[in-house]
């Protein structure tokens, strides 16, 4: 229930605004005097805006302000700033043709691992993972097992040209497929298969064992060598260690066999600079399997 009748309040000598609820009235108190100064201030301060910066919508834009500021220009004006900050390092890290050279700058060379982990995030976590983990078909890259060579020049020309990519230079090998071209029979491919788990050091069957060596020394020797550690000039992959690509367990083994893989990555020497791709090198390099 509300009144209509104004009075004052005896205990406080404060007039009332005539509003009561439930037996409250509510005074009629003055707003606090450093109130009404903020208000104020906050209403020249606007009024101001408007007249200098950018500030109503009209029609055919908005209203510019005296000073004609624009963020836009701003981070233009910052861009460019950044890029020629960016281009003596950029010179410096396409010129440089060893580890040492960068390494033995220390600002170029913490220049390069963060411009090259921005690369990376933009052009290979997709495939490799945010850090380098990989994932089944799309290699580790903090491990010491490399297909092509892990040092910083094999890593920057395996950036350049690709892999099994449309560059003139890729790199490139192929595995037949065994299977598939009829090369080899199922019961040599079960034998093989056994042969790889047991130089792995995984559990095989043994009585596979014999005819799956004498297959391997006839068909894969070539490439993965005698006792089958791979060959990085051919991009064999070591059959000796615990690391795949594909896997290793009995069906992937089966499968890489009889089908064959054919893994493609990008050669980037048309989408990267040479200095963007320099600093990829750096950041794949240091994330711990460089060799």
């Amino acid at each position: 229930m509300s009144g209509d009748q104004k009075r004052i309040d005896e205990p406080t000598g404060v007039e009332t605004t005539g509003h009561a609820w439930d037996g409250l009235e509510e005074l009629n108190n003055p707003l606090p005097r450093w109130w009404l100064t903020v208000f104020y201030i906050t209403v020249i301060w606007s009024v101001a805006y408007w007249v200098f910066m950018p500030s109503w919508p009209t029609l055919s834009g908005h209203l510019q302000g005296l000073r004609g500021h624009t963020e836009r220009a701003n981070v233009a004006e910052a861009l460019d700033a950044l890029e020629d900050s960016r281009s003596v390092f950029m010179s410096q890290l396409a010129g440089a043709d060893t580890l040492d050279t960068i390494q033995a700058d220390p600002a170029l060379f913490q220049f390069a691992r963060q411009a090259g982990a921005s690369a990376f995030g933009n052009n290979c976590a997709t495939c490799h993972g945010s850090g380098g983990q990989g994932a089944p078909g799309y290699p580790v890259l903090r491990d010491d097992d490399w297909l092509w060579g892990g040092t910083l020049d094999q890593i920057r020309y395996t950036l350049q040209v690709g892999i099994r990519s449309t560059n003139d230079d890729t790199l490139f090998s192929i595995m037949p497929a065994f299977g598939q071209d009829g090369i080899l029979d199922k019961d040599d491919i079960k034998s093989v298969v056994e042969y790889v788990r047991q130089i792995s050091g995984q559990e095989a069957e043994t009585a596979f064992l014999e005819r799956g060596e004498t297959v391997f020394q006839e068909q894969c020797v070539a490439c993965h060598g005698e006792n089958g550690e791979g060959l990085q000039a051919l991009g064999a992959p070591n059959l000796t260690d615990v690391i795949w690509l594909y896997g290793g367990d009995r069906e992937a083994l089966t499968e890489t066999i009889t089908y064959s893989r054919y893994g493609v990555m990008p050669h980037w020497n048309e989408r990267l600079d040479e200095g963007t791709i320099a600093a990829l090198a750096i950041h794949v390099h240091s994330l711990g399997g460089g060799e």
